[in-house]
């Protein structure tokens, strides 16, 4: 890259830290969300889970420091809506693919029993178009160029997964799955792909509060973890990476003044840092 290149690219910085709760449509990436959110703010940004281009609903999107959050939010289950056609599956499990297999949907009792098999602790093939690596390659990239990859089975955890409807050959279902979850496995898993897929919440945050154009603070970005105040001459010894003094056990919020300064690990009376947002 030449050096006029690097001088005309735009820096993000640090600021604002904290994160937006955007209702993402069916069409974009979660890639171009990002970008827009970034653009907007001024700030680096990433989110803590995609969406598929075709899905609609909740994408958590984390701004400067706060970035840093993302490994203690990429864990959190997820709750989705979906509407599963199962007259056809598709190479792709979602309506973008070619369709792979037509067949008779099966009768609600039997819709019923291939439900129940799906919940709790199961093993579901992970789909062709998606982001794991396959001989050092994405998977969705070798599907592309039409290369034939046998998929991995993951061991996935779906909490619930309820009929909500169902009607000429079309189960509406709500779905609440472990981190990792494919919601388009499911689908494949009873025959079908998904013909629209929602994502409601994450965690603690439900897709009726998102609001695009708001920065939350980064000290609510993990309500799951407990607060801990700690003075000013704390926090900058925190943030300088050393243990303070300090009652509580394992993971917490350290805050100073409201901000977040860290999320730490206490125990032993000792309160050590684990990840320092920077100032």
């Amino acid at each position: 890259m030449s050096s006029g290149s690097r001088r005309g690219r735009r820096r993000y910085g640090n600021t604002p830290a904290g994160f937006v709760l955007v209702d993402k449509a069916p069409g974009p990436s979660s890639f171009a969300i990002v970008r827009e959110v970034r653009d907007r703010t001024g700030a680096r940004a990433g989110h803590a889970g995609t969406l598929d281009p075709f899905a609609s609903g909740l994408l958590l999107v984390l701004l400067g420091a706060a970035t840093r959050l993302v490994q203690y939010l990429v864990g959190l289950d997820k709750r989705y809506e979906t509407a599963v056609d199962l007259r056809a599956r598709t190479a792709t499990g979602d309506p973008e693919g070619q369709i792979v297999e037509e067949h008779e949907p099966p009768s609600r009792d039997e819709l019923e029993a291939r439900l129940a098999a799906l919940r709790g602790e199961v093993e579901l093939r992970i789909p062709a178009a998606s982001a794991v690596k396959i001989g050092g390659e994405r998977a969705y990239r070798l599907t592309r160029r039409g290369v034939a990859v046998e998929m991995p089975l993951r061991r996935s955890t779906v909490h619930s997964l309820e009929l909500v409807g169902y009607e000429d050959g079309v189960a509406t279902l709500c779905a609440h799955v472990g981190s990792g979850t494919y919601v388009r496995a499911i689908a494949d898993a009873l025959g079908g792909h998904c013909g629209t897929l929602r994502r409601t919440a994450v965690g603690p945050f439900r897709v009726e509060d998102a609001d695009p154009t708001r920065v939350r603070l980064a000290a609510d970005a993990l309500p799951f973890l407990a607060p801990l105040d700690v003075t000013s001459d704390a926090a900058a010894a925190l943030r300088a990476g050393r243990a303070v003094p300090g009652e509580g056990h394992g993971l917490v919020r350290a805050l100073a003044g409201g901000e977040l300064v860290a999320i730490a690990r206490a125990g032993d009376g000792l309160i050590r840092p684990e990840t320092v947002l920077a100032v």
